[in-house]
Order: structure tokens, then sequence, then C-alpha cells
């Protein structure tokens, strides 16, 4: 990794940003201010512990993420036997724990009755899941013939302080150890 791609966006000045969250742990709720903005998480995480390092007050920091955007990623062509697979792994996990749950009350045996009923739930749940996964890929019609996952993630992250002290954090971020 190059030098050019671990430097922030900027640092070592600040600006006022038209949103910029208020301390969230106290009653009121003070004006910050961006004394730097970074491209990655890393980064941000890093200059605040710089900060913290050089005794600054890190209670008056938050890193904020910038810029959401949801990112979808397809994992697959989506059919009648994904989606029954899909469903019965997603039924099953509630099904071996509400089963399990139920079995404990059993006070002669909790043992044998939480781990009989637990796979009771584990099969009911799969079965249950696996129906209705397929009844509701039918409903879609083909609109929607594959998987995916979703994530959110900004795009840059910004190093916000208290108006009071924002020079000093300024400062700190900006000068290299």
């Amino acid at each position: 990794m190059n030098d050019q791609s671990r430097r922030p966006a900027h640092a070592g000045h600040v600006t006022k940003s038209p949103w910029s969250p208020g301390s969230p742990s106290g009653a009121n709720r003070w004006p910050r201010q961006t004394v730097a903005s970074f491209d990655r998480y890393e980064d941000a995480e890093r200059a605040v512990d710089r900060l913290s390092d050089l005794d600054f007050p890190v209670e008056r920091v938050a890193i904020v993420g910038q810029g959401l955007q949801t990112v979808e990623q397809v994992t697959g062509k989506m059919n009648y036997g994904r989606a029954a697979w899909n469903g019965a792994l997603s039924g099953a996990v509630p099904g071996v724990l509400v089963g399990w749950i139920f079995g404990l009350f059993n006070w002669v045996d909790p043992l044998i009755t939480g781990l009989l009923l637990a796979l009771y739930g584990l099969v009911f749940g799969a079965v249950l899941g696996a129906v209705i996964g397929v009844i509701v890929y039918a409903l879609q019609r083909g609109r929607r013939d594959f998987a995916s996952t979703v994530s959110m993630r900004p795009q840059r992250f910004e190093v916000v302080v208290d108006d009071e002290v924002a020079d000093e954090a300024a400062r700190l971020i900006g000068t290299e150890v």
C-alpha cells in the first residue's frame, strides 16, 4: 500500500460541515466540526487512536460514516431447490431453539426431553421453512431469479470533535510522529 492511500482526504484543518452530530452521551448536544476525512475506517480509527495517545479527550470525538451506499452482491441463481434449501436453513435454527427451550421445562428428565424436542423442532422448522421459501419464490413469478446479500457501507469516514477542541485535534492529527 502506498503512502498516498494512507493519507486522509483532508486533515489538519477544521471544516464546518452542514451536518455534524452532537455529543451523543450528553444531555446537551454541542456543535461539532470535522477535523479529518478518510477513505477507510481503519485510517479514521488510527487518527482517533493517535489523539488518545497524545492525551486528547477522546470522549469528545466521533467517527461518522458519510455517503452511505447500499451494495447488493448477487450470490447465485435462484430456483425452487435453492429457495427450499434457504427456507429450510432459516426455519431449522429457530425450530431447534424453540424445541430445546420447551424441552428444558420438563423437570423429570430435561436433558433427554430437551434434545428430543430440539430434534423435532429442527425437522419441523426445516420443513416449514422450506415450504414457506418455495411459496414465496413461486409468488414472485420469476421477477427475482437470483439470490443476494445486501450490505451498507460509507464512502468516507469523518473524524468530528466538539467545537471547543477542534483546532487542537486538527493540529494533533495533522502532525507526523
